[in-house]
């Protein structure tokens, strides 16, 4: 228990705004971060999915500015979102040419509100320190905060190969894994020390060290967390697809959490064929939920169903109670505040469905097989009325309705 309040007690040390959003610091929120996949040069279809992570919650979006059509086209990026009224900051992510970038397109490296960069393909040998110090020198003139992107599949080689020559010459060599980390953690607290040599900062500076193993990736965390006081971003980078991407993910990153490490999140997962870039917000504020340490949307409390069940009808509520309820916070979030706070439960049968009702702020209890085919529904503990006939889905949405404007609405 003492590493975790020393741990938390670190997060206090720096503070780093990106544009409005303070990121670390006490009493800072974990901030939720995506990513687009869009081709950046394309200004509508960027916009477009800039606008729906944001309102999906994400708290900051990253873009790839990967060449000049990508960069000449962060402006008008911008004024797509001011003319729909989203306002959330832009993370540029740079590899490879980003000191020639936000040279030659100002208007890029001004309205971007965070630079990311890995230091294992700013460059190399002789341009690897001019390359770097071009794109720090831009972040204190345009005083922007730069993310120093460690990723161990672009782990600076330099580094790798000088710790895998001393490790071999070891009488006993250390695992590979751990010279990797090490690696990683040396390459991200340089790096930073070097952007402070040429004049950035100290309180604007995040790191992160991401890997795609959950053991590794807590390992590394936790070392750096305890070598340094800067806001550190957490992600456990190609993470799969599904539910793999999703555990593993929500393995390391719960792990990390606990002990109080991150200040910004991103689940890193492959979308489904067809599937909305939005899930990996959705992952990411849930895990924050789930540990109790940010609240995004009612919680949804629902039994797994079992053969006292009558399972597809329970299943079908519960879906449309649970996207009824991401659909309307676009409304409640705006007028009814603290309705993210609220549980609703949709429970299966009579064996834990009255009680765990009870328990919710608005619960409904369906019959199960064999039950009389009514539905009791409970609301702040006490029995509301009860549903019966083929209109109870309607009717439990409008009970909720009425609940969230008489308890939350500030008049």
């Amino acid at each position: 228990m003492n590493g975790v309040v020393t741990l938390i007690s670190r997060r206090s040390c720096v503070a780093v705004r990106i544009g409005s959003i303070k990121v670390g610091g006490y009493g800072s929120p974990i901030l939720v971060q995506s990513m687009t996949n869009t081709d950046t040069a394309n200004v509508i279809e960027t916009a477009a999915q800039i606008a729906d992570l944001a309102r999906a919650g994400s708290d900051m979006v990253r873009v790839a500015v990967n060449n000049e059509e990508a960069a000449s086209a962060i402006p008008q990026i911008s004024e797509c979102l001011v003319r729909q009224g989203i306002i959330v900051p832009l993370i540029g992510d740079f590899h490879f040419n980003g000191h020639r970038l936000l040279t030659k397109y100002p208007a890029c490296a001004e309205i971007l509100d965070k630079y990311r960069i890995n230091p294992g393909n700013v460059g190399h040998s002789r341009t690897k320190d001019y390359q770097f110090a071009t794109i720090i020198e831009l972040a204190c003139r345009y005083d922007k905060p730069v993310r120093i992107g460690v990723n161990w599949g672009s782990l600076d080689q330099e580094i790798v190969m000088k710790l895998m020559g001393e490790n071999a010459r070891l009488s006993e060599p250390r695992d590979s894994n751990e010279v990797i980390r090490e690696a990683m953690i040396i390459s991200a607290l340089g790096s930073a020390r070097r952007a402070e040599e040429i004049g950035i900062g100290h309180d604007r500076i995040i790191l992160s060290v991401k890997m795609s193993g959950v053991q590794d990736l807590i390992m590394v965390y936790r070392k750096l967390a305890l070598l340094c006081d800067h806001p550190l971003h957490l992600g456990l980078t190609e993470a799969g697809i599904g539910s793999k991407g999703i555990v593993s993910s929500t393995a390391a990153l719960a792990v990390l959490l606990q002990y109080g490490i991150g200040d910004t999140i991103r689940v890193s997962i492959t979308p489904e064929p067809g599937g909305s870039r939005t899930q990996e917000v959705i992952v990411a504020q849930e895990i924050l939920q789930a540990m109790g340490l940010r609240s995004f949307t009612p919680t949804v409390v629902a039994c797994p169903g079992c053969g006292r069940t009558s399972s597809e009808y329970f299943q079908l509520l519960t879906k449309q109670i649970q996207d009824y309820l991401r659909d309307r916070m676009t409304i409640w979030r705006k007028f009814y505040p603290g309705v993210e706070s609220m549980t609703v439960a949709v429970m299966g049968c009579v064996v834990n469905g009255p009680g765990e009702s009870r328990q919710a702020d608005v619960g409904i209890s369906l019959p199960g097989t064999g039950e009389i085919p009514v539905a009791p529904v409970y609301v702040d503990g006490k029995k509301l009325v009860t549903l019966r006939g083929e209109h109870i889905a309607t009717e439990f949405k409008q009970i909720v309705e009425e609940y969230v404007v008489r308890r939350y609405s500030t008049g």
